[in-house]
């Protein structure tokens, strides 16, 4: 997994060495910019989408715990560099996911690297997860992945879905319509529990929501909203099913 990660570093041999190090020994590591002050760093880090950054605790016009603090919602992971022990208990309180001394250890670089790897890749696993049914969990709902997180939906509140290559188009009985980055297999899956039938390569439609039906090769539905949707003749067998 690759990661984008900053230098926040006020000496310019320092940030020298962390950057070799890492080109080196830690592949995975993709540097996007480095700063020497809390400015620059703020710039930094409002402007790229994060994995870590590498902060150092002590620069010019404050310190590491002030960039913190004005960032605010931090979604990165955090890994100290300093020369002094004494700010471990700070770095802790602030989330810290490692703290190195300098000089710099490459086997403690490569641990911390490691380390926050392996966080990453969790989150991902467990963002990768967020539409999976949860009728047991959390009943009647489903999670929709955003770009800040995700969003709740009541599997009531959805008309039906449609198939826009690898997004899908989530229309609700509120006139409203969701994006989202995942494919209309994908959202079948996760509403497969919720009486949610596929009459169409490119459609899923939740059966409750289904008025009327109108005879054909295949046929159509009509939902309560006035929206009328061609049934393929392949899944005609499986939506009347509901019916019967």
């Amino acid at each position: 997994m690759k990661l984008n990660a900053i230098l926040v570093e006020d000496e310019e041999t320092s940030r020298d060495i962390l950057r070799n190090y890492l080109t080196k020994y830690c592949p995975n590591i993709n540097i996007v910019g480095e700063a020497a002050n809390v400015d620059q760093a703020l710039v930094l880090i409002r402007s790229n989408d994060l994995d870590v950054v590498f902060l150092d605790v002590e620069m010019p016009y404050g310190n590491a715990f002030d960039l913190l603090d004005k960032v605010g919602n931090i979604d990165f992971e955090t890994i100290f560099v300093t020369a002094y022990n004494h700010y471990a208990i700070d770095a802790l309180n602030a989330h810290a996911s490692y703290y190195l001394m300098k000089p710099i250890s490459i086997d403690e670089l490569i641990k911390a690297v490691d380390y926050v790897t392996e966080i990453k890749v969790k989150e991902e696993a467990l963002q990768n997860q967020v539409l999976v049914p949860k009728t047991k969990a959390v009943n009647g709902k489903i999670t929709i992945p955003q770009q800040d997180g995700f969003e709740i939906l009541n599997t009531a509140d959805i008309m039906y879905c449609k198939a826009d290559d690898n997004y899908t188009e989530i229309y609700l009985n509120n006139n409203k319509k969701k994006l989202v980055s995942k494919t209309l297999k994908y959202i079948e899956e996760g509403l497969k529990e919720a009486n949610f039938a596929r009459v169409h390569k490119s459609y899923l439609v939740n059966v409750n929501e289904v008025v009327k039906y109108v005879k054909g090769k295949g046929g159509s539905v009509v939902l309560s909203n006035g929206k009328e949707i061609m049934v393929s003749a392949s899944k005609k067998a499986d939506l009347l099913s509901y019916f019967k």
